[in-house]
């Protein structure tokens, strides 16, 4: 998939979320990279193991306070090269996309991994 229509169905998760929920997102940028920045590629490291999909980086609602000092957007990281991955086609890369999209604005809402498999 072209990061073009990677970040468009970015976009598209999370404008198919319910509006309460859209509403309440507040400078969070959300970027696109190709891999977290300690991670071999498969091919290099010769091992099979859990790949990270996506990283909420800030301070989650819950914890933010008027008093704090401004440190400029929180974002939410999604890798393309492990979501596509561990998907066999593009519409498991477009599901994978809108769970991990969820799943890092859960955090950014202040729910922690137990809390999430809940949800």
């Amino acid at each position: 998939m072209t990061r073009e229509l990677f970040a468009k169905t970015v976009e598209e998760a999370i404008d198919s979320l319910p509006k309460e929920f859209r509403s309440r997102i507040r400078n969070v940028a959300v970027l696109v990279e190709d891999m977290p920045p300690n991670q071999q590629s498969a091919a290099q490291s010769g091992q099979q193991r859990r790949l990270l999909l996506g990283v909420f980086q800030g301070v989650p609602t819950t914890r933010k306070s008027i008093f704090d000092l401004p440190t400029g957007p929180d974002h939410i990281v999604l890798y393309q090269k492990n979501i596509e991955a561990v998907c066999s086609s593009e519409a498991e890369v477009r599901e994978q996309i809108r769970l991990t999209v969820i799943h890092e604005l859960g955090h950014y809402f202040g729910l922690d991994e137990d809390q999430l498999k809940d949800v």
